[in-house]
């Protein structure tokens, strides 16, 4: 048996969200970066006797293109997954149940979810410095408790939750563009997950290509300021403060129960 963990984390706080669990499930995982574009994923293929820890950012409440794209084109062979959906305090929506019917589809066999949060990518105000010493315990209670259900044979069937069919796909018209920070070194063209930024020309964007993923760091990619002061769904205007109490996290297990930590 292999542990994977499959991250979609442009800034870390999925990847971190992920550690937390992984500490409590089984202290280490075979890490596979979805937003490495260059890894070979329809060459990734997996085992009944594998498990599987996907986690992905909530955007716009659906799983990322890129991430879904790359999920899609792996061989899951039965291995069993555990799916996170990490969001900034706002909503994780359909993520959850979108990651469940793509790993369905690839072959996998969903057997337990959970949505954490994280610092949030774009308005680091929301969630500040989460997940935090609190989520970090949550998570790997949770974890200890799937692999104690793995471990005694039994395989959830958890109902997640989320519109069937999903929420449209929003216009995210945020494209981060080179500002006087940048140097041209090209660190961002290589680390770009979709290949939005041109290597021979990294002051420029491909806005049709970008996901506003922000793992380009602000000072040299910022983003435009009437932007960042419109109104936002679900938060209060101008986004100076969060618009409803911070969340913790929603686990998902055997019958499909929401068991809130």
């Amino acid at each position: 048996m292999a542990v994977y963990a499959i991250t979609f984390s442009p800034v870390g706080g999925t990847r971190k969200a992920a550690g937390f669990f992984l500490k409590g499930f089984c202290s280490d995982g075979i890490p596979i970066d979805l937003t490495d574009r260059a890894l070979a994923f329809s060459d990734m293929a997996f085992t009944a006797r594998d498990i599987c820890l996907v986690a992905v950012p909530a955007y716009g409440g659906r799983v990322p293109r890129p991430a879904a794209e790359r999920l899609g084109q792996m061989h899951g062979g039965g291995a069993r997954a555990i799916l996170m959906a990490v969001y900034g305090n706002r909503a994780f929506e359909d993520t959850l149940a979108e990651l469940a019917g793509l790993l369905c589809a690839a072959g996998f066999r969903c057997t337990a979810g959970v949505a954490a949060v994280a610092q949030h990518s774009i308005f680091p105000q929301f969630a500040a410095k989460r997940p935090d010493a609190a989520d970090a315990a949550q998570l790997a209670a949770f974890a200890r408790q799937v692999r104690a259900a793995l471990d005694g044979g039994a395989v959830p069937r958890p109902v997640l939750p989320g519109n069937r069919p999903y929420r449209p796909l929003g216009v995210m018209d945020l494209k981060p563009r080179a500002g006087a920070g940048c140097t041209a070194c090209g660190l961002c063209a290589s680390r770009c997950p979709v290949g939005a930024i041109p290597l021979q020309a990294p002051a420029q964007t491909d806005a049709s290509l970008c996901i506003g993923c922000m793992r380009v760091p602000p000072s040299a990619r910022p983003m435009h300021a009437a932007w960042m002061q419109r109104p936002w769904p679900g938060h209060s205007k101008g986004c100076k403060r969060p618009a409803r109490p911070a969340s913790r996290m929603n686990c998902f297990c055997e019958g499909g129960g929401l068991s809130p930590l």
